[in-house]
């Protein structure tokens, strides 16, 4: 089984968490990935704890399936490879500041000009052009500057940090993805490739999609938990007796009326329909009362047969066991090359078709220099001499 991207070739130039969970993806669909990586400056998420047999699980996850390639682009020998590479890589994806790439030799119009297929995906924090785009920045910063951070979180409080990477992998990942999969539908149309410029804060700002819309349509500023969805009414997060969480988005008049008879106060179901904010306050508050009468166990079990959208918020261990996902094989076992194997998460995407069974763990630094060389032609004398100069590992 080759799986669905079979038929595409990718050059991977990222380091850390937005571009190698894009070609994750890809690589889970079964794109063939080669990862180019400098022998000098060491991908930082190799060395993010916490380790698995000296490897780090991040790096092991979001790196399986691709092999590595190190390479000096510094060096100008690099062009050399690069360029044989192009012939057969049509894709390729960076992460570097604008500017870097077309210092190296590597930009878009140096690498169209000898394959105008190329399809050449940029991710960065600000984007190619505006004021910010040589800053710095982080997933933090780019959700601040995009507006989402000024209506998650709590009043009394403040923003909230998200567990999760937000911008990186919605932002960068996701629509990097979403964008460079159009560009190869447009090229099998016209035959030309063509240069995407992914901003993970322009991205990530498309993702107030209510409260954005509501805004510039109508003028209206969403605030911390002001907005039906972000803590503003009944939908949010309880304490139970034990001190556990419970989950509640009964939005609905039906649901609302089964939650509030589980919970035994069948009177409350009509103010979950009220818009004012005092109403909404007093009946999370009654709620609130309510929850903290069970622990959590109890919660969850009253809630298992009942259809009221309350679930429990259960941690990575509780979640890996629960039925559902459980019963949707979203952990896999991964090949570490030793005849042992990883727990990993597994590609989320569903094909009637399937899926290629998972290959190995994300690779050691350079472990495939020599295979793909000879695979370009490179005699074993030419590969040395290039070892020799420190041009690969």
């Amino acid at each position: 089984m080759q799986g669905p991207l079979a038929s595409l070739k990718v050059l991977d130039f990222s380091t850390l968490l937005p571009g190698p969970f894009a070609s994750l993806l890809l690589a889970d669909m079964g794109a063939e990935v080669l990862r180019i990586e400098s022998p000098t400056r060491q991908d930082l998420l190799r060395v993010l704890p916490p380790h698995d047999r000296g490897v780090s699980a991040s790096h092991a996850y979001l790196n399986r399936n691709k092999r590595s390639l190190a390479l000096d682009l510094k060096q100008p020998q690099a062009l050399e490879v690069v360029t044989q590479l192009l012939a057969d890589y049509d894709i390729l994806l960076e992460q570097f500041r604008p500017g870097v790439m077309e210092r190296l030799g590597l930009g878009y119009e140096a690498l169209k000009a000898i394959n105008p297929r190329l399809i050449y995906v940029s991710i960065t924090g600000y984007g190619q052009t505006g004021p910010y785009k040589d800053r710095a920045g982080h997933d933090i910063n780019y959700l601040a500057l995009a507006g989402l951070a000024s209506h998650t979180g709590r009043a009394d409080s403040g923003p909230l940090p998200l567990g999760i990477q937000a911008a990186d992998i919605a932002g960068g990942s996701l629509h990097g993805v979403i964008g460079l999969l159009a560009a190869v539908i447009a090229r099998q149309q016209t035959g030309q490739g063509q240069h995407l410029d992914v901003s993970m804060t322009d991205c990530v700002f498309s993702l107030n999609a209510m409260a954005g819309a509501g805004y510039l349509a109508c003028g209206v500023e969403p605030g911390w938990e002001n907005q039906m969805l972000n803590g503003g009414s009944f939908y949010d997060y309880y304490r139970t007796r034990d001190g556990r969480w419970m989950s509640v988005g009964s939005l609905e008049p039906a649901f609302m009326q089964a939650l509030c008879e589980a919970l035994g106060r069948p009177e409350l179901a009509a103010q979950g329909l009220s818009p004012q904010p005092e109403q909404q306050r007093m009946l999370k508050q009654a709620l609130q009362a309510e929850f903290e009468k069970h622990d959590f166990a109890e919660l969850c079990s009253l809630f298992a047969g009942i259809d009221a959208c309350v679930e429990p918020v259960l941690s990575l261990e509780e979640t890996i066991r629960h039925p559902q996902l459980q019963a949707r094989e979203l952990v896999t076992q991964v090949p570490r090359g030793d005849g042992s194997s990883q727990a990993q998460m597994a590609c989320p995407l569903k094909f009637s078709e399937g899926l290629p069974e998972p290959r190995h763990i994300g690779a050691g630094l350079g472990a495939h220099t020599d295979q793909v060389l000879g695979e370009l032609g490179f005699s074993v004398e030419r590969i040395a001499q290039l070892r020799s100069a420190q041009v690969i590992l």
